[in-house]
Parts: C-alpha cells; structure tokens; sequence
C-alpha cells in the first residue's frame, strides 16, 4: 500500500479524501459547518466519524487539525488507518471516534491558529479565573511581531530573541515564545479571552459521543517539533500520574512527557488533553499527542511570525503572500514520501498499541 496517496495537498481535497474512506468503512458520518469560509470561498467543516461509538465503554479518538495547517499530517493517518482496514480489525466492544479538521479555518487557510488568530490548544483554560500571565513574551511581543516585516525587522527580532536567550537562557526564551500568552490578540501563541468555535465544537462532540464511555483513549496529531518524521508521543502530565504510567505501559518507553522538560514542547497551559477530564468525568481518559518533526524550532518560528504578520498587516489574499503560505505549509507538512510513510507507520503502531490497551480484560 502507498501510504503517500493518503496524503493531501490542500483541505477541501483532504476533507473529500477522509469522507470517501469513512464512508466506505462504514462510519456514522457528522459534518459541522464552520462560520467562515476557506481562501477559495468554499465551506469549512469539521467532520465526525463514527465508527461502533454508540453503546461502548471503551472508545478511542484521533483528533487531527488542532493547529490547523498540521491538518496534513494528522488528516493523512487518519485516511491512512481507513484505506488499511483498520476499522475492520478493532476489538470486539471497542469504538473508534475520527474528529477531522477541528480547526478547519487553519487548515484551509494554511494558518497554525484558528479565524480568530486563536491558538487552540492554549484556549482550554477557565476563562472566569485571572487570565495567565507570560511577561517574557510582552517583552518580546513588539520585536516579534512588528508592524512591518522586511529584513530589518526580521534581523531586529532575532537579534531581540538572542538577547533574551542569552539573559534567562534558550529554555526561557523558547518558554516565552511558545508558552502561550493572553495579553497580545496581534501575536503568537495567543490564548483568547473566550472559547473559540473550534474548541466549543470539540467540547460538543466529546460530550456527545461519549458521554456513557468509561475509558477513552485520544491520539491528536502535531507537527513541527523534533527531527524530520520522527513522531514524539507526549503526555501532557507528570511520569509520576497514573495516566502517564498507563500510557507508558502501552506505548513504550520513549513517551514523554512536558511536565519533566524532557520533550521537543514547552509546558503549555490551555491545551485540549488537560481540558478533556473535565468534559468527561466519567471516564479515565488516556490522552497523548503525537509530535512529528519538520524542521529546526528557528525556521517553525520564522514562518509563524510571517505568517502572524500577513494576517495582522498584510493581506493573505494577494500574490505577495504566497511565498508566505509556502513557507508555513513547509513548516508544518513535510510533503514528501518519506515523511508520509514515517507518520503512517508510526500512527499505525499508535493506535494498536492504544486499542490493545483499550481492550485490556475484555
């Protein structure tokens, strides 16, 4: 099988690709239409498949499309895993929840954030609390997202980054940038001040589908951190947690986890795996995303910046963007065979150790 054909090149040929092999496969299809429209004025959606959800106790999800333009990459593992027959060889008394593009703006848009310049994995916070504080990243913020992006502007913004790394360290620095802010609408990795469409429709289609599960396993697929191919399992809470401890017992030891500092991402508040307890207290929930590498962590940080710059400044819909939307699918898509088949594979490993784990004393 060529698990590179399960790739797309664009949304609205990934979104036909995923429905054409769900549909085969026999699933309970949902579409959610998204209120904005794509580059091309198309409908955006996000899509629910179902796979002998309705009734089971024990159910896994694969969530792709958090970060929008990382859609590629979790949209083709998931249409990777249909066109194998994996749906046919889930346990007995197992279901299996496919959750396409939950941020379908970024995706079509080639943007990591959602419509509202949102990044939603720092968005699930309780938004009734104090908004988290990142005072590095306001010292940073006018450097890093500058009114106006040529070459001074860029040489002044790394030159900016290097004071700050040299200062409080790359670990700090990188912390500041990454770790997810509050106070800037304008720049990078910013949280909100309210949930955002994407996350109010992944809370919906949890809740839905899987209120009367007891365990539930989510798999949601990342890019752009760690060495080209290489998929990072990360655990977003402490080795010491019986989640971690669990997740480790099934997929090995190399899991990580960004409590310990020991993996390609920086502790972030606000993302959706810490969020989903609280959405399913009924259920012992085993979330791990899964991190595949492009390139170095200073090229992904260029092109998040151009990009943020385009949207803010500049307009996405003119022929000078393009070298822009280039560079962040480059980014975040490793668009090329042996990056395809590196996710496939390791997605496949994933989610038969993840129903393997699943379907423990049935």
């Amino acid at each position: 099988m060529n698990s590179a054909a399960s790739f797309s090149a664009d949304y609205q040929s990934a979104r036909a690709k995923f429905l054409e092999e769900a549909a085969a496969a026999g699933a309970a299809l949902e579409a959610v239409q998204h209120p904005e429209r794509g580059p091309d004025g198309g409908e955006l959606f996000t899509d629910v498949a179902a796979f002998g959800v309705e009734g089971a106790e024990r159910v896994l999800v694969l969530i792709s499309g958090t970060h929008g333009v990382e859609g590629f990459c979790g949209s083709g593992a998931q249409v990777d895993l249909l066109r194998r027959g994996e749906i046919a060889r889930c346990p007995a008394g197992v279901g299996i929840l496919m959750i396409h593009a939950v941020n379908p703006y970024g995706f079509a848009w080639l943007r990591r954030v959602t419509h509202e310049n949102i990044d939603l994995n720092r968005n699930w916070i309780d938004f009734s609390r104090p908004l988290p504080g990142n005072p590095g990243y306001d010292v940073l913020h006018p450097a890093i997202c500058p009114p106006v992006w040529d070459e001074a502007a860029q040489a002044a913004s790394a030159a900016a980054a290097g004071r700050y790394a040299e200062e409080y360290g790359a670990l700090a620095m990188r912390a500041a940038m990454m770790g997810g802010q509050y106070s800037h609408a304008d720049g990078l990795f910013y949280g909100g001040t309210g949930p955002t469409w994407s996350r109010a429709t992944q809370s919906a289609i949890l809740t839905h589908y899987l209120s009367g599960a007891a365990k539930v396993v989510i798999i949601d697929y990342h890019t752009g951190l760690g060495p080209w191919g290489f998929a990072e399992q990360i655990i977003v809470t402490s080795r010491e947690s019986d989640g971690f401890r669990r997740a480790a017992r099934w997929y090995g030891a190399a899991l990580a986890s960004v409590a310990d500092g020991q993996s390609a991402s920086v502790r972030i508040e606000g993302d959706g795996l810490s969020a989903a307890p609280a959405l399913l207290p009924n259920a012992e929930i085993t979330g791990m995303a899964i991190e595949v590498g492009t390139h170095p962590t200073d090229h992904i940080l260029a092109a998040l910046q151009a990009d943020c710059w385009l949207h803010a400044h500049g307009d996405p819909t003119s022929p000078a963007a393009k070298p822009i939307k280039d560079a962040i699918r480059g980014a975040f898509y490793g668009d090329a065979d042996d990056w395809k088949g590196m996710v496939a594979g390791q997605s496949l490993l994933a989610v038969r150790q993840a129903l393997a784990g699943l379907s423990e004393g049935l």
